[in-house]
């Protein structure tokens, strides 16, 4: 039975007033939280001997743009976060949640890294991992063509005072990877799929100040290109999981600055404008911590 157009009025001015009511919520949250070192961003707990450190809070952003890519939907996104430290070595968990829009979708992340070099290089190794709400998930599953992990690792090199460039090179090396398609027409696995495609992505950046300004600039490339469908053979192709092919697929930069409020706390804001040159895509972010 067909709703009259009176109750979707109805229903659309609800929707309206409750975004109004959350954001408000929102707005109060971030005015009223305890007086935390923002540059720090989030609370930490330092241990007795001063040796471990324990960081908690969230990130709260216009949109949640990652390596050029616009993930979680058209929305809002709050990302907390909680990370150990114990010398070069950290342990955390990461997640991002849409607030609203037309796609509302979560990501929940571990991590384990170690530095070493005098934290002069840094290797990871993520595991990503995206519940879908709509549907029934298990996030137990790690089957090799069945998990929705997936697992990555990466070498960064982080500068040095007098050279701040940083170099990271990351490559997913199982679980939900872009597929590896089977491109032999005499195979019997033709048009299926044979493996992943170890998706790898390089970026540069380099940060600098001016004034109390922060600025980081980057650029990042997608070194992995599919292969592409055959007419001739039937072969259907492959898709990225940064992009179509190799090329650069994140550049721009971000700025950060604390607003000093009072003597014990200090309000972090951030700006990102990215632009995708192979997507054809640009995005403008504001973001804030607590």
């Amino acid at each position: 039975m067909a709703v009259p157009k009176t109750r979707l009025l109805q229903l659309n001015e609800k929707r309206m007033y409750m975004k109004k009511i959350y954001f408000l919520l929102i707005m109060c949250m971030l005015l009223l939280i305890p007086s935390y070192s923002l540059l720090a961003q989030g609370h930490e707990v330092t241990s007795k001997t001063g040796k471990s450190h324990i960081h908690l809070g969230a990130d709260l952003v216009s949109r949640y743009i990652w390596r050029g890519i616009q993930l979680e939907g058209n929305a809002p996104n709050i990302q907390p976060f909680f990370t150990y430290q114990d010398g070069g070595f950290e342990a955390g968990a990461w997640g991002a949640f849409s607030l609203s829009g037309n796609n509302y979708s979560q990501e929940v992340d571990l991590h384990v890294s170690q530095s070493f070099a005098k934290n002069m290089f840094t290797v990871t190794v993520t595991d990503y991992f995206f519940p879908e709400e709509s549907g029934d998930y298990n996030y137990f599953k790690y089957g090799k063509n069945i998990t929705g992990h997936i697992f990555e690792g990466t070498l960064a090199f982080n500068g040095t005072k007098k050279f701040p460039l940083t170099v990271l090179v990351a490559t997913n090396f199982f679980g939900a990877d872009a597929a590896r398609i089977e491109d032999d027409p005499k195979s019997p696995a033709f048009n299926k799929k044979s493996g992943i495609q170890y998706s790898t992505y390089f970026e540069l950046a380099y940060p600098f100040q001016v004034k109390t300004v922060d600025i980081n600039t980057f650029i990042g490339f997608n070194a992995t290109t599919p292969r592409k469908a055959n007419a001739y053979t039937g072969y259907k192709g492959e898709s990225g999981f940064y992009g179509t092919g190799f090329g650069v697929v994140n550049v721009g930069f971000t700025a950060s600055k604390a607003i000093q409020i009072t003597k014990k706390y200090a309000f972090p804001l951030m700006v990102s404008l990215v632009t995708n040159p192979q997507s054809g895509k640009i995005y403008f972010v504001f973001g804030t911590s607590f």
